[in-house]
């Protein structure tokens, strides 16, 4: 099923662009309630549907035909089942399920941007809390790392392809979470012994999640603030979805810090939703204006930001090539 933008030059149009954040609303609550892991085993209908999510039933017939018509269901008969895209990604369990990023986003992002106006007039975060007060829930920050566990699966298997890590026998990832990244890249090169900088809460995760892949040993954990404590030593430093927290002259900083933890010879590798000189791509600009809503100063930047950090720093070579659907990733070689 093709679903195609809203023609926005007539005010059928503008009216159903304008009320997109309803269908945004319904996948988010389906993933809320479980429902695609629900229906993994098979079709069911409305009824069965009800009793299982524990639902009054007002409403859900609606909810379930807007689902299949927003192509995440699909109706046989009067039973509804999962399609193709969501039963690959949406089904609690399955290695590729990305559903930990819209949990996130339905309990963080999406009422932050109902707030984006006052965003707009004051500069300030609208997301109700620091992430100090996220590392001090266990539970909140299990769903921050679902969010970024789901972001590095689809990432990690494309980013082993494109760079030549068997040239390396290290790499450190900054900000690596529980290490989700880290353990794609070792598993596929076992030669390169991996690390993971992040703050201290995150190692009780690290050691779950590292320890349940049959990884303990072979990727380590290092605790720490990454603008007041030193980076351990790597020949590949990589910062996914890092830079973009911060604002300009933090990101110069922290690319400066990477370059005294490369190696001699290694690189530093950056990805993010990089913007374009002249940003037009609608997802990027999104993810930008999340920033907006859930941080102090960050933003998605341009290509051309990064390259000029890293050039002040001391890298001699950079390059960039997409990486995934949005993401850019640059790399910056160290003489």
């Amino acid at each position: 099923m093709t679903i195609t933008a809203p023609d926005v030059s007539t005010s059928a149009g503008l009216l159903r662009l304008g009320n997109a954040f309803c269908d945004a609303k319904a996948l988010l609550t389906a993933v809320e309630l479980d429902l695609f892991t629900s229906l993994a085993e098979g079709p069911a209908t409305q009824e069965e549907i009800r009793e299982r999510l524990k639902l009054h039933g007002r409403g859900l017939s609606d909810f379930l035909h807007l689902l299949a018509a927003l192509g995440v269901l699909v109706k046989e008969g009067e039973r509804f089942g999962n399609a193709s895209g969501a039963d690959r990604y949406l089904v609690r369990g399955r290695p590729s399920y990305i559903g930990g990023f819209m949990m996130r986003s339905n309990r963080n992002l999406y009422p932050a941007w109902g707030k984006l106006s006052d965003a707009l007039r004051t500069g300030e975060p609208q997301s109700g809390g620091s992430f100090e007060q996220v590392l001090a829930q266990p539970h909140i920050l299990r769903q921050f790392i679902g969010m970024m566990d789901a972001l590095t699966q689809q990432l990690a298997p494309e980013l082993v392809d494109v760079y030549p890590w068997s040239e390396h026998a290290s790499l450190l990832d900054v900000g690596g979470c529980r290490g989700n990244l880290a353990a794609h890249l070792v598993k596929a090169h076992p030669e390169v012994a991996g690390h993971v900088f992040d703050l201290p809460a995150m190692e009780p995760f690290f050691d779950e999640h590292i320890g349940g892949l049959g990884l303990a040993g072979k990727v380590q954990f290092h605790g720490g603030d990454f603008f007041a404590d030193p980076l351990p030593p790597a020949d590949v430093v990589v910062l996914g979805h890092v830079l973009h927290d911060w604002d300009s002259q933090q990101r110069g900083f922290l690319v400066g810090k990477a370059f005294g933890a490369v190696n001699p010879g290694g690189a530093l590798l950056v990805y993010d939703r990089m913007l374009d000189d002249d940003p037009r791509h609608v997802e990027n600009l999104v993810i930008s204006l999340d920033m907006l809503l859930v941080t102090e100063g960050g933003s998605e930047y341009p290509v051309s930001e990064l390259r000029a950090h890293a050039e002040a720093a001391g890298f001699t070579s950079v390059t960039e090539r997409p990486l995934g659907d949005y993401d850019t990733l640059m790399v910056c070689r160290k003489p």
